[in-house]
């Protein structure tokens, strides 16, 4: 455990420089012990300054990257921080966290922030603009034509993070903001500022990231906001109430700012009918519940607040959660036999025991005193479960959280019930539901969607497996209407888009794929040259083409094939079954014989820079081929992707067969793997 005689004064990273505002500054304890752990101020500290930093030198920096080299430096940095997680574990008690509850926010955060820099390199081309979606065709002769781009705004993205996650909070966020070419500057809440603190320094340290990516205020925002513009970003997480107030943030309003917030919500987790007791749906939800209510001391804005039950089985319900709380150790964070630490700070306690006293002017305390402190000398509370035993009339179980371990039970007498009780939530980050029947999953599921940002399934198949109800993926979307805030983050690349701006191109084909870095469709064919698989990444141009020879397609192609592949579906086939086929004339040639014969008319087949075929997208079939139709193949480099730490990038080729020089009958992208240069070292 860490141990200092004097509080820390945490600095601000701003500007360029470590700086410390005028005076004395607010003082932030140990959860457990009430020690003195530091003091943070901003008084005094130029916020203009450090917005204008971020927006001259940070964004510059950044968006002279690739995206791929973006993706490789969020590694890089992800990799040190491991290296120093041990640092990060000891600090974090303080905070009112176990060694288990730091794991989701040290370990989680810099996973995240990993598994962004894995989906950069894996899904985004490798460049500084992101084709979006297909080109469009704007006129008949296909001279103007449209293509959606995505390109980094260019201001700064303030994050002003929540003291529950000081550390997942900070890098799930970062991840696809510097993904996506914007620098940050990160607020956290001043409860578990330190920890927060002590990460940036390490990163800094690195000396991985360009000058002004990433900016710290530690304390007050000041008029931080006052001086955003519509190139900026601000994203908030914490309560609906400071969210609906920075919203209103004029020079938020006047400038249509981007504001994605992640709103405190009244989660509800629904036991399905079929999941009786002896059931394994049953015991699963009940460890679902308190371990939702006892992990980070129920400080989580994703765990369980209403526990939607069968009224049949109330009893059975509150009987199995009082067994399983009273073998919940509640102590010191770094003892390791703690299962529970305290909440993050006395007011935070406070707050907690007025939410709980709220609940209970319609509720019924039936586990835990929200009044007895279970260890002296810190923000400990007991778990407290409630009992609302009439949930479509009440209105305060439905508006007021309790942010700490707190649940409230509510019995239902329908599934049609339960979906009313689930939404009277007015919008939230995450709901779930324990069943074993597909009927009831889909009535409930269907029923709460609309309400709920992510909706987890929990029963016997995924028991081993599920990361469970409170877990943000970086793969799903985080984020809930209503008063979860509206806001989406997480998601995948999804997230990315959030911090730049999607722009519609219109124009002539050469032009858009000038902009674009992709070949467009009318665009300029080079046939000239070498057969473009004899060209390495370091030769080939986007539009080189290769026009290939054509070849007759026979009956006794079609027949081989079907014998060969065992497909001798009746329009290949029976002449008169294929006839009396609304779409064909008499029998076909197989689809995928098609692909088959383009694939060999397009193919140069020597040992070359060409190393791999990886697959082809967006497959469509548009027309039939008969016998005695002659095939040709077009096919064009659309898109090139270098990778930076490899010895190869993919090529994504325009495929297009037509049949007799003229219609076209099947349109695809072919992928393949292609060497830098050739031969290779």
């Amino acid at each position: 455990m860490l141990e200092r005689s004097e509080p820390v004064r945490l600095g601000s990273y701003l500007a360029g420089r470590w700086q410390e505002g005028a005076g004395e500054g607010s003082l932030v304890n140990d959860a457990a012990t009430g020690r003195p752990v530091a003091r943070l101020t901003t008084s005094g500290i130029d916020m203009k300054e450090a917005l204008d930093y971020g927006r001259k030198v940070g964004a510059p920096a950044l968006r002279a990257l690739r995206i791929h080299e973006r993706a490789l430096m969020m590694k890089a940095i992800g990799l040190k921080l491991l290296e120093m997680k041990e640092e990060f574990y000891e600090l974090s008690s303080a905070t009112g966290a176990t060694r288990s509850d730091s794991w989701v926010d040290i370990e989680g955060g810099i996973g995240t922030m990993l598994s962004y820099a894995s989906l950069g390199r894996r899904e985004l081309p490798n460049g500084f603009v992101i084709p979006d979606g297909k080109s469009e065709i704007l006129s008949k002769d296909g001279s103007f034509i449209g293509q959606h781009i995505f390109t980094p705004l260019e201001g700064v993205a303030i994050h002003i993070n929540a003291f529950n996650f000081p550390v997942w909070g900070m890098l799930e966020k970062l991840g696809p903001t510097w993904l996506a070419g914007m620098p940050a500057i990160v607020k956290p809440a001043s409860q578990t500022a330190y920890l927060t603190e002590l990460v940036v320094r390490r990163i800094l340290e690195t000396g991985l990231l360009p000058e002004g990516a990433l900016q710290l205020v530690c304390g007050s925002t000041g008029d931080l906001l006052d001086h955003v513009t519509c190139q900026d970003v601000v994203t908030f997480t914490g309560s609906a109430a400071t969210a609906r107030k920075l919203r209103q943030t004029p020079a938020i309003v006047e400038n249509s700012v981007r504001f994605t917030a992640e709103a405190d919500s009244l989660n509800a987790s629904i036991l399905a009918p079929d999941a009786v007791p002896g059931t394994e749906e049953f015991d699963l939800y009940v460890k679902e519940i308190n371990r939702e209510m006892t992990a980070k001391a129920g400080q989580k804005c994703t765990a369980i607040r209403r526990a939607i039950v069968p009224a049949a089985h109330l009893d059975a319900i509150v009987e199995a959660l009082r067994a399983r709380i009273a073998k919940t150790t509640i102590g010191d964070p770094a003892d390791k036999d703690t299962r529970m630490g305290p909440l993050a700070s006395m007011a935070q306690l406070e707050d907690v025991r007025g939410a709980v006293h709220k609940l209970a002017t319609e509720a019924e305390i039936v586990v835990g005193n929200p009044d007895q402190p279970p260890v002296e000398g810190g923000a400990f509370i007991e778990p407290c479960l409630l009992v609302c035993k009439d949930p479509m009339t009440a209105t305060v179980p439905h508006e007021v959280e309790a942010f700490g371990p707190v649940c409230t039970l509510m019995p239902y007498e329908s599934l049609e019930d339960a979906v009313a009780i689930a939404n009277r939530g007015s919008g939230s980050l995450v709901a779930s539901v324990f069943t074993n029947d597909p009927a009831n999953a889909k009535a409930l599921g269907l029923g709460i969607a609309k309400l709920h940002g992510r909706v987890m399934f929990g029963n016997r198949g995924s028991a081993k497996t599920s990361t469970g109800h409170g877990s943000p993926l970086a793969q799903l979307v985080h984020g809930g209407p209503g008063r979860a805030g509206g806001g989406e983050e997480l998601g995948g690349i999804r997230a990315v888009f959030h911090f730049m701006q999607r722009t519609a191109l219109q124009g002539t084909p050469d032009l858009l794929t000038a902009v674009a870095g992709k070949w467009m469709p009318g665009a300029a064919r080079n046939t000239e040259g070498p057969h473009p698989f004899r060209k390495s990444l370091a030769e080939l141009e986007l539009g080189d083409t290769i026009i290939t020879e054509s070849r007759v397609v026979t009956l006794e192609d079609i027949e081989h094939f079907a014998e060969f592949t065992g497909d001798t579906f009746y329009a290949h086939m029976d002449q008169a079954a294929a006839e009396r086929n609304p779409f064909f004339d008499g029998r076909v040639a197989h689809g995928y014989l098609i692909v088959s014969f383009a694939a060999g008319l397009f193919v140069q087949p020597d040992e070359g820079p060409v190393l791999a075929n990886y697959g082809v997208d967006n497959l469509r079939f548009m027309a039939p081929v008969y016998p005695g139709n002659a095939l040709q193949v077009q096919l064009t480099a659309k898109q090139i992707t270098v990778r930076e730490s490899e010895d190869y990038g993919e090529v994504r080729w325009d495929c297009t067969v037509t049949r007799d020089g003229g219609e076209v009958v099947a349109q695809y992208d072919v992928l393949t793997i292609v060497a830098k240069t050739w031969p290779m070292a």
